[in-house]
């Protein structure tokens, strides 16, 4: 039962993460020649405030 986790900041839409979670069940499933439906995908949010890189959370930095 292969479990994807993808983290990633806020703000994609839903339908956005229904094209990534259906492509992910696809081409896992195809690659590991396992079904769609032994494939969980779950997607985390993170806001800015709580990711950081290089030191410095992403809130702060400029775009």
């Amino acid at each position: 039962m292969p479990i994807v986790r993808v983290e990633m900041l806020e703000g994609r839409s839903l339908e956005q993460k229904r094209e990534l979670v259906a492509v992910y069940t696809r081409e896992l499933a195809r690659i590991c020649g396992c079904s769609e439906t032994s494939i969980t995908v779950v997607i985390e949010d993170v806001a800015k405030h709580n990711w950081a890189s290089g030191g410095q959370l992403l809130a702060d930095k400029k775009p």
